[in-house]
């Protein structure tokens, strides 16, 4: 097994005791974390290591889970700036995404993947519903095989009232989950695994949802939907079936710890009520929903609730990139200014958030989101000593606060080194970002979007 021992740097643990070793070092064989302490490492871990990483002057943090996005949005960042989301959907999401095949979902999912760990994501959720092509999932499952992210790929489904080239009848989704689940959860020693994505509340049925659901908890893997992004999808729900979204799931049965709710937007109280109930978890998207005028979620009051939290990017069709650490900072102003409170979110609520939160997003909160011995070995190093920071009086604030994806230096998953010194080691980044303007500009003259 392979050693590496990250030495010198102030070490966030993100442990339920919140310990910050400043200096500290990680100790990592394998896949796992086997030692980590305050001060310099033991001898005996110096000299055992088949790596040793200086981290001076870096914060040594867990890697962040990017809890929701659809990676094929790659190729339409700004294409449909300023709108609204059910135009945006129909300028940009749409006529791209009937003409996407495998292999561009392929290079799409690669180009996307980069960005993650350049934006200090260790663990990505791709919320993938465009099956125009039956191998498009096979093409996101592939990039995430070969660029070495943990991955989950939530697959997207719809099964009425939605745009009919997505639609898909329910036997076609569950044999094609069937098919998913038997070809990649688990791959790469459970680095990849799937789950179910019910798009969004009105693309649904009941008996779809309870169908889907019920595979799922035999399977012991999640679902993630879209809830309440906008207030006229809530009203579509009170018109169509005379409840709000948590109450609609809540009336199939289909809320619980297992279910990823992305936005929860426009919840009410009693919606509220029922997630302290039933558990769920919120996939924060603070910064996708002021791109498109949607609203703010009640992060502060949800924490105060118990309810669970964790932090995505969303798409970049609608963000329009991929940087966790510009998630940070905007999920902590957000929640102060949408309370008008400048306690409401504090730095170490948000790295929670990303990391432990997250964890809980991607369903192993025993292996990820915090740095312990016998947890994964997916850690980010990011650089302080820069004048964007320096000097550094708190850690913590200068991660959500000071810096951006261009401080991130180092990125581990599962042992294995996927940047250093701030160069992408899995991939050639200059030919990967060559090919993804040839088969973009490609996929667009195909699907009429530019000439």
């Amino acid at each position: 097994m392979s050693s590496i021992l990250i030495e010198n740097g102030a070490v966030l643990t993100l442990n339920d005791a919140g310990e910050l070793y400043e200096p500290g070092y990680v100790s990592i064989e394998g896949d796992r974390i086997v030692a980590i302490g305050a001060g310099a490492a033991p001898e005996r871990l110096r000299r055992a290591a088949a790596e040793r990483i200086d981290a001076t002057l870096m914060a040594v943090m867990p890697g962040m889970v990017n809890a929701h996005t659809h990676l094929f949005q790659t190729f339409l960042r700004g294409l449909a700036d300023d709108k609204p989301l059910l135009e945006w959907l129909a300028a940009a999401i749409w006529p791209t995404a009937q003409a996407l095949t495998e292999e561009e979902a392929y290079v799409a999912a690669k180009l996307g993947l980069v960005e993650n760990i350049r934006g200090g994501a260790t663990a990505v959720i791709d919320h993938h519903y465009i099956h125009t092509d039956p191998r498009n999932d096979d093409g996101v499952c592939r990039a995430a095989e070969e660029i070495g992210v943990r991955f989950l790929l939530a697959r997207g489904w719809t099964d009425m009232g939605y745009h009919p080239a997505f639609m898909e009848t329910p036997d076609q989704i569950m044999a094609e989950m069937e098919r998913l689940y038997a070809t990649w959860h688990g791959r790469q020693d459970g680095r990849i695994r799937v789950e179910f994505a019910p798009l969004i509340p009105w693309g649904c049925s009941d008996e779809t949802m309870r169908r889907t659901y019920a595979q799922a908890k035999a399977w012991g893997v999640g679902c993630m939907i879209h809830i309440a992004e906008t207030r006229k999808e809530v009203e579509m729900n009170l018109e169509q079936r005379g409840m709000r979204h948590v109450e609609w799931l809540a009336h199939l049965g289909v809320l619980g710890p297992d279910v990823q709710l992305v936005h929860s937007v426009w919840l009410d109280d009693h919606e509220l009520d029922l997630l302290e109930q039933y558990g769920g978890v919120v996939v924060h998207c603070p910064v996708a929903n002021m791109y498109l005028a949607s609203g703010m979620a009640r992060v502060p009051e949800m924490r105060r609730r118990g309810i669970v939290v964790a932090l995505a990017t969303d798409g970049p069709g609608s963000n329009n990139s991929q940087d966790m650490l510009e998630v940070l900072k905007t999920a902590a102003l957000s929640g102060k200014v949408s309370t008008l409170d400048a306690m409401a979110l504090l730095p170490e609520d948000v790295l929670w958030m990303a990391c432990r939160g997250g964890a809980h997003a991607f369903g192993q909160p025993h292996w990820i989101g915090s740095l312990e011995v016998g947890k994964k070995a997916d850690v980010v190093l990011v650089d302080l000593d820069t004048p964007f920071a320096m000097p550094v009086h708190r850690v913590a604030s200068a991660l959500v606060y000071n810096l951006n994806s261009g401080s991130v230096d180092t990125v581990i998953v599962d042992g294995k080194v996927l940047m250093r010194n701030k160069q992408v080691l899995v991939v050639d980044e200059k030919a990967l970002l060559a090919e993804a303007r040839a088969v973009c500009k490609r996929l667009f003259k195909r699907a009429g979007i530019l000439s």
